[in-house]
């Protein structure tokens, strides 16, 4: 369904909304790179300080590619730094005076051992914005414990809240706590952008844990837990708070997603399903009693799914007025009319594989719209330029270039 007729090209000259904006970042793997993929995906300048081996990023491989690193390291540059060696140490503070933001990901304490604390960073460059991503935060009795978004996920409530209640708590197949804080850090950093440009601050220290934002976008869990003093349990795919909502196997194997999640779309379900009787029944009539008598709910609902091929059963439900859909796997998504037509996945040049599909810039702005300026760089392809640009002498870059092991 996709239209591979209109490739994306990239354009250096391109400009986007933040193409004054230069964004250093050291950080590794997943929520910096989701961070800073943002920030250039709307022209800002994002320069990615690597170690001779690499963001290892570059190593999670599909079929012999870095896919990964293509689609988040897109609309960037990279320089090869080994900071263990003085002379790249030098250069770093050689760039950081046209800095705007500045990223790191290590664990808390190893910033400050290798000479760049915020203090040092902030006599260098005063209107430097800092973002220090970790899995705890800087402080705090885990600040130095390992921040995976493994651990994070499981020990955020997320996991706990995930899977069937008679089996073990499930942990996303994707990092997707380093997701949600890369959405939140991008968030962060163009709040301090603008306060600093209205001249509310300087530069400052945004301390950016995986664990709070995982935290975050599970709602009221805290509230709720106060007032009724319950833990939830895991529901599956249905739910604590509505009812019906699940998902449904239809006779032809597929599933189909449901939400009555409003009285009145509740109401048309049953109607739907031929079971009017039970908008009157006591058990069902409100949607607190539905919740609490859930599993007949379901088995109502889903009874009338299995006698019905997914196609039928959607066409159905639409055409009266319920919430539904199917549940679609990357191959769907690929066929799908709506994905094709707002161009979700662009088709993107690419150097080994002719084009490349990934997901489009968001979010989607009518006025200053993302750019696509760059593939994904090379590891270190941009060295000798960047610091040139920065006044590093030809021996010394040499001297870079010919430098050890990476930190």
């Amino acid at each position: 369904m996709m239209d591979h007729s209109k490739t994306i090209r990239f354009s250096v000259d391109a400009k986007g909304p933040l193409s004054d904006v230069r964004v250093l970042d050291l950080s590794r793997l997943v929520a910096g790179n989701m961070l800073s993929v943002q920030l250039a995906d709307f022209g800002a300048d994002v320069i990615k300080i690597e170690p001779p081996s690499g963001d290892p990023l570059r190593d999670w491989t599909d079929e012999g590619q870095s896919l990964h690193w293509k689609t988040y390291g897109r609309n960037k540059r990279s320089v090869m730094l080994n900071l263990r060696e003085p002379a790249a140490m030098a250069a770093l503070k050689a760039i950081l005076p046209s800095a705007d933001v500045f990223i790191e990901n290590y664990r808390p304490g190893v910033l400050e051992k290798m000479g760049l604390a915020p203090e040092i960073l902030h006599a260098i460059n005063p209107d430097l914005i800092v973002v220090r991503i970790s899995g705890f935060g800087q402080t705090g009795p885990y600040a130095q414990n390992p921040g995976f978004g493994t651990l994070v996920e499981a020990m955020s409530g997320f996991a706990a809240r995930t899977g069937f209640p008679d089996r073990e708590p499930v942990l996303p197949p994707l990092a997707l706590a380093d997701m949600i804080s890369g959405i939140f850090g991008a968030q962060a950093v163009t709040m301090a952008l603008l306060a600093r440009e209205k001249g509310q601050s300087r530069g400052q220290v945004i301390d950016l844990s995986l664990l709070e934002p995982m935290f975050a976008v599970l709602g009221p869990e805290a509230s709720i837990y106060k007032v009724t003093g319950k833990v939830k349990e895991r529901s599956g795919s249905a739910s604590n708070t509505v009812s019906p909502r699940n998902v449904y196997k239809c006779r032809d194997g597929k599933f189909a997603a449901l939400s009555g999640s409003t009285q009145t779309v509740a109401m048309r379900i049953f109607d739907i399903i031929g079971r009017p009787d039970m908008k009157t029944d006591p058990r069902f009539s409100t949607n607190v009693e539905r919740v609490r008598h859930r599993d007949l709910v379901d088995a109502a609902v889903a009874g009338w799914f299995e006698e019905r091929d997914r196609a039928e059963a959607l066409a159905t439900m639409r055409a009266a007025g319920a919430t539904v859909g199917p549940v679609y796997d990357i191959a769907d998504i690929a066929e799908d009319a709506h994905f094709a037509e707002r161009g979700i996945i662009v088709d993107v040049e690419d150097a080994d594989n002719g084009t490349l599909p990934m997901h489009n810039i968001l979010p989607r702005l009518s006025g200053t719209p993302g750019v696509w300026r760059r593939p994904a760089p090379a590891l270190g392809q941009h060295t000798g330029d960047i610091l040139k640009e920065a006044g590093v002498s030809e021996i010394d870059i040499a001297t870079i270039l010919a430098g050890g092991e990476g930190i």
